[in-house]
């Protein structure tokens, strides 16, 4: 900010800045022969008035300022004064108050745009010769505009390749935001292996952090991070795709490749349904219907999947109603479709169908389709051949058994097995049906 200094005049004091200073000093060094289209220079001005400090109104006084002088290129050699009264200025900028004029036109000053020429009186006149030519005028001196016509167009350039390069940025969030949201939407649609219930909450934690009224450096900034999302969905997407071609080949050529595993990673919901229809049998129905008819209490189904915590609110799950909640965000996760997920609640019941899906979650790197695997699950469940029991029952078995087996090799306990410990008590009659063969 620019010091304000009293310059003594024999009509009193006025105010002048170091900055109305400079522009004096611009406009006396003006070359000769230099020479600016006035409205070419007035729309660099206009295109930059942020930069140089002006506002609409006093651009619009400036306008008005320059229709006084009568010819359109401003030459430096050449007596760049005008002196219009008040009352024309107010009349050329749209009848525009004299108190506001007033303050409009210190802003021109202020901003180096004009000069202010008084006259001893304070009035503003020109004085003429003998041939009518100008000698002497008090007024505006609009010289500033020729001397700094470079630093205009420079500016205006500025502002220029600026709005560019944020329009350029917004495109380009646009886009990555637009098909982002398509590629999540097709990873679940088509079954694609993938935790894109996390992948979707990463989304929304990088757009959440855009402001309504962003600038460019912000909008490059979260747009640099939507693209690496971008690339790592489209990595996945594109890897599904290559390996579903590649299976269709061996397909057409006659190669038939059989999978041991239940839960390959590229079969779809409905035919991993219909194989593991297959594989029911009577002895199975008969086992399912001798488990217990009591419900599962939470605390044994929390200690079989204790991963379903992590999505819970607060990482903490005291009801079933908070476990249902955990379930409907692991199912996006899982690639899991809600129909499949309708349909397993309608049929399961939701208490049942959430310990189902909690089930699944926990065994997440071991099923690789889990929609399949839970739609057959479904149809057994309609044909009474499958229980929750059995499911909760071989988690927790299996957790006991790793702890078996570190305690037998040796292994250094840690917080984490202690922490297990205290919450893993089966009574006897549990851990009797707990040495009984898995049947889900």
């Amino acid at each position: 900010m620019m010091t304000a200094v009293n310059v003594t005049t024999p009509f009193g004091r006025r105010p002048m800045t170091l900055g109305h200073i400079a522009s004096q000093m611009a406009a006396k060094a003006v070359a000769p022969d230099a020479v600016a289209h006035k409205w070419q220079v007035f729309q660099h001005i206009r295109e930059s008035r942020e930069l140089i400090g002006a506002t609409d109104r006093s651009l619009s006084i400036l306008n008005a300022l320059l229709t006084f002088h009568p010819e359109t290129a401003l030459t430096g050699g050449t007596e760049l004064v005008v002196w219009p009264s008040n009352e024309q200025l107010m009349a050329r900028a749209n009848g525009m108050p004299a108190t506001t004029l007033r303050r409009h036109l210190a802003v021109l000053v202020d901003c180096g745009l004009i000069i202010r020429r008084d006259s001893p009186n304070g009035k503003r006149f020109a004085r003429k010769g003998r041939g009518g030519e100008v000698e002497q005028a008090y007024g505006f001196d609009l010289s500033p505009i020729v001397a700094r016509a470079d630093e205009f167009r420079d500016l205006a350039q500025a502002v220029q390749a600026e709005k560019k390069a944020f329009r350029v940025a917004k495109e380009r969030l646009t886009l990555l935001r637009r098909d982002i949201v398509k590629m999540i939407e097709t990873g679940i649609d088509e079954s694609v292996p993938g935790k894109w219930g996390r992948v979707s909450q990463t989304y929304q934690g990088i757009v959440g952090r855009l402001p309504r009224s962003a600038p460019r450096q912000i909008v490059e900034s979260i747009a640099q991070e939507l693209e690496e999302l971008w690339t790592e969905i489209r990595d996945i997407l594109e890897s599904f795709t290559k390996t579903m071609n590649l299976d269709a080949n061996e397909s057409h050529n006659g190669r038939h490749i059989q999978n041991s595993k239940p839960d390959s990673k590229f079969e779809s919901e409905y035919g991993f349904r219909e194989k593991d229809e297959a594989g029911g049998n009577a002895a199975e129905t008969d086992n399912v219907r001798s488990l217990p008819k009591r419900e599962l209490p939470l605390g044994i189904v929390l200690d079989a999947c204790p991963e379903i915590r992590e999505l819970a609110q607060g990482g903490s799950i005291r009801h079933w109603r908070d476990l249902l909640a955990a379930t409907d965000l692991a199912r996006p996760m899982l690639g899991i479709s809600p129909s499949a997920w309708q349909e397993a609640r309608e049929t399961m019941g939701e208490q049942h169908a959430a310990i189902t899906l909690a089930s699944i979650y926990q065994r997440a790197g071991q099923i690789n389709n889990a929609g399949g695997y839970l739609r057959s699950l479904t149809d057994r469940a309609k044909d009474g051949k499958f229980s929750t029991w059995p499911m909760v029952m071989a988690l927790l078995r299996a957790k006991l058994d790793e702890q078996k087996n570190a305690a037998s090799a040796g292994k250094p306990r840690t917080d984490e097995d202690a922490e297990d410990d205290s919450r893993v008590h089966v009574s006897a009659s549990l851990l009797k049906s707990l040495q009984k063969p898995r049947s889900w």
